[in-house]
Parts: C-alpha cells; sequence; structure tokens
C-alpha cells in the first residue's frame, strides 16, 4: 500500500477541523497570556500592592495552577464521554472566558484578568486531555506520527504568532480594546471549527469506565499510579516533560538573552523564538519520512544527542563582545548567524524527540485509559515547567551563571535523558522482538 504524506490530512473532516481547534486555542493562550503580561509590565505599577515582577509571576502561576488541580478529573472525562462533544464545550466555555476577559481589557480590571487568567488554564487543562487521546481514533496507525508531527507543528507556530500578536498589539494606542476584540473573535472561530469535528464515539460509552469524582487532588495524585503501570510509557512521558523543561528554559531565557547576551533589540528576541520554533516545526515534519510512517523510537535518542550537542555549540557560539545587533545582523553576520543555527538545530531536534514519544504513548496505551494517561502527562509536563523555572531562578539568580553557561548546564545535563531515552529504545525493540 502505498504511504502519502502527512499534509492530506489537513484536507480530511477527520482531521482538519480538530486541528484548526487546537491551533485557535493555542494561539488565543498565547496572544491573551502575553498582552496581559505586556500590559502589566508597561501599563501599570502593579497590582494588589505586589511590584510588576511579583504580579507577572504570579500570572503565570495562576495559568498552570489548574493543570495541578483538575487534570484527573479532565482524564475521566475525557476517557468517559465522546471527545467530539467535549471539544465542543471547552470550546464554548472559553467564548464566555473571553467575553469576560474582552470586558476586562476595556474597562482595564487587571485584577478580573488575572482571575480570567486561572480560568483560561483550567479550560486549556480539559483540553489537553481530548486533544492528544483522540488522534488514535481517527487515524490509522501508519497515520499517527504524521498526525502527532502537524500537531506539534501547529502549536507550536500559534506560540509564536500568538506572542508576536501580543507584541503588535501592545505597540498601538488602542492597544487594550484591540486584544478584547481579537481574543474574543479568536474563540469564537475555534469554537465554529469544533462544531465540525465528526463523533468519535465514547471510549466507554456502556459506563464501565472510570466512574466521574470531583476530588482534584486525589484524582490527580491517581493519574501518577495509572501513569506508572507500564515501565515503558512512564519513561516516555518523563522524556517528553523534560523536554518541556528544555523548552521552557529556552523560551525564558530569550528576552534577557538577546538583550544581555547579544545587545540586540525587541526583534532580536523574536527572531530567537522565530527560529527556535521554526527548528521544532521541521524536525515534527521530518519525523514521519525518518519512520517511514512507523511508531518508532528510532529517531528519539538522535534527537537528544543533537540537543546535547548543539547546545554545547550554543555555548561557544556566543559573541565574548557583543555589539548592538538588530534581526539583521544576526542573519548577515556569520558571528552571530551560528547562534541562529544552533537554535534552528536544537528546535529540530527536539522536534525528532518528541513527536515519536507522543505516538509511542498513544500506541501503547489502552483506548479507556488513554486521555488519563495523557492527563497524566500534562499534570508531570506542569511540574516540569514548574522546577525549570526554579532552575533559572537558582543558576542565574543565587549562583549568579550567565544564560550561556545555564544553557550549557542543560545541555549536559540532557546527557542523562540521552542515556535513559537510547534504554528506553532498546527495551521497545527487545519487546517487539519478542512478541
Amino acid at each position: 500500500m502505498a504511504k502519502h504524506s502527512q499534509f492530506r490530512l489537513l484536507g480530511q473532516r477527520r482531521f482538519l477541523p480538530f486541528y484548526l481547534t487546537q491551533f485557535s486555542g493555542a494561539f488565543n493562550d498565547n496572544l491573551y497570556k502575553n498582552a496581559l503580561l505586556l500590559l502589566i509590565a508597561y501599563q501599570t505599577t502593579g497590582l494588589l500592592g505586589l511590584s510588576v515582577n511579583t504580579v507577572i509571576n504570579l500570572a503565570a502561576f495562576l495559568f498552570i495552577l489548574p493543570f495541578f488541580l483538575f487534570s484527573g478529573v479532565a482524564g475521566q472525562m475525557a476517557d468517559r464521554y465522546e471527545k467530539a462533544a467535549i471539544i465542543r464545550k471547552v470550546k464554548l466555555a472559553e467564548i464566555g472566558i473571553m467575553a469576560l476577559a474582552a470586558l476586562a481589557l476595556w474597562f482595564d480590571w487587571y485584577e478580573g484578568l488575572l482571575v480570567l487568567l486561572f480560568l483560561m488554564g483550567t479550560q486549556s487543562t480539559f483540553f489537553g486531555p481530548v486533544k492528544y487521546a483522540i488522534l488514535p481514533q481517527v487515524l490509522g496507525d501508519d497515520e499517527l506520527l504524521g498526525g502527532n508531527g502537524l500537531v506539534s507543528m501547529g502549536t507550536f507556530i500559534a506560540i509564536l504568532l500568538g506572542t508576536i500578536a501580543a507584541g503588535l498589539l501592545m505597540g498601538l494606542e488602542a492597544a487594550a480594546k484591540l486584544t478584547a476584540v481579537s481574543v474574543l473573535v479568536m474563540a469564537v472561530l475555534g469554537y465554529l471549527a469544533a462544531r465540525q469535528v465528526p463523533e468519535t464515539g465514547a471510549a466507554s460509552a456502556d459506563r464501565t469506565g472510570p466512574a466521574m469524582r470531583f476530588q482534584p487532588i486525589r484524582e490527580t495524585w491517581q493519574l501518577m499510579s495509572l501513569a506508572a503501570e507500564r515501565k515503558s510509557v512512564l519513561w516516555a512521558i518523563l522524556a517528553i516533560s523534560w523536554f518541556w523543561f528544555l523548552g521552557a528554559a529556552y523560551l525564558t531565557q530569550f528576552p534577557n538573552f538577546g538583550q544581555n547576551n547579544l545587545q540586540g533589540d525587541e526583534t532580536v528576541v523574536t527572531l530567537l523564538l522565530a527560529m527556535f520554533i521554526v527548528g521544532i516545526s521541521i524536525g515534527s515534519m521530518m519525523c514521519e519520512r525518518l519512520t517511514r510512517h512507523r511508531i518508532t523510537l528510532a529517531p528519539v535518542p538522535w534527537g537528544a544527542l543533537g540537543l546535547s550537542l548543539l547546545g554545547v555549540d550554543l555555548f561557544f557560539a556566543v559573541p565574548a563582545s557583543p555589539e548592538s545587533s538588530t534581526w539583521w545582523t544576526l542573519i548577515t553576520n556569520p558571528i552571530y548567524l551560528r547562534v541562529l543555527l544552533d537554535l534552528v538545530g536544537i528546535g529540530i531536534c527536539g522536534g525528532l524527540f518528541i513527536v515519536p514519544l507522543y505516538a509511542f504513548i498513544q500506541h501503547e496505551t489502552p483506548q479507556i485509559k488513554r486521555a488519563r494517561i495523557i492527563a497524566a502527562l500534562n499534570v508531570i509536563n506542569a511540574l516540569f515547567m514548574v522546577v525549570s523555572a526554579l532552575a533559572g531562578i537558582l543558576v542565574l539568580g543565587v549562583f549568579d551563571v550567565g544564560i550561556p553557561g545555564f544553557f550549557l548546564m542543560l545541555s549536559l545535563a540532557n546527557g542523562l535523558a540521552l542515556i535513559a531515552v537510547w534504554r528506553l529504545r532498546q527495551s521497545t525493540r527487545s519487546e517487539s522482538v519478542d512478541n
């Protein structure tokens, strides 16, 4: 049977409406979150008697907190009920949240915007398990890796575009009001796309699935036990979460890295982010061809090796005495161009690293438990990103290590991930031979 490109999925109803729905959601999350952070940073002197830096960190905490509180309930719901219906309800909730956010933006009610940021995090928490659990129900095994590649590419491009859009809107006179209109329009477009997602059938339509219990902390804790049932799946989850640790560290440091280590303006920061995300998108798209449509972890160790080697090279690529730079300097000056190429390469290796792992987890998890396993992954991802932020504070603030040195430390620590995924790859090969 002839194999077709993953891009043909974008022309099919079983995939395209879902793809547009998740793209719009990721775009809107980042548009709203970054616009709010910029408004707090540049148009207020702090809220609730707190400094601007404290409020910005509080905002980041409020967005990620729901993943710890509600992932257990979200996973239960996605395993028990029909996934397309859940997607529509979640996107309808987004319209309500964004309508309130639009009012708060319009009337400069920043305290309310922080509460709504928590609600946006909650909405994302309930969408997360459905986002990856639905793919094995609508795609064949030979399409699963390509579909995950498209979703990964779409998610990161949406992050980039949402971040850029927030920055552009903040440069306009009526920034808050334009942002209000934008987030509401995007929420409505996301819901319209969600209405076209075909029904998939519930994983446990006969009600033999998990009983619904609203005990957030207990259910989230039980997700960890569920994730640990199969050792290979647990190691794959930890590997993905390690990538989010790395990715969060890079993305968080780009503004200061561009300003202090490259002496760049705001266009340099945008270019660094763009090159990193373009790299991830390229790596995600390469996976299907490299694996010949098979669900295999073969690219993962190579991706891990590239993350380490290119991260080390990035440390040596940073100029010792940088001069003032713009985006044009970075693409025309060979010294700075090496930094960009390293970031693109790190992104490519990141795509090769995580896409096969996502497909592996989906394929190796029973349908009746799949959404809860994805919910467990989301919890551990959130935990790793929090630890990543704390590591950045410790290394950069307490130990006073420079950002290039921090990147070097991450690259060396990634050697442990390389060993772990190599052993995981070998163990899954042994299992396939035994079977």
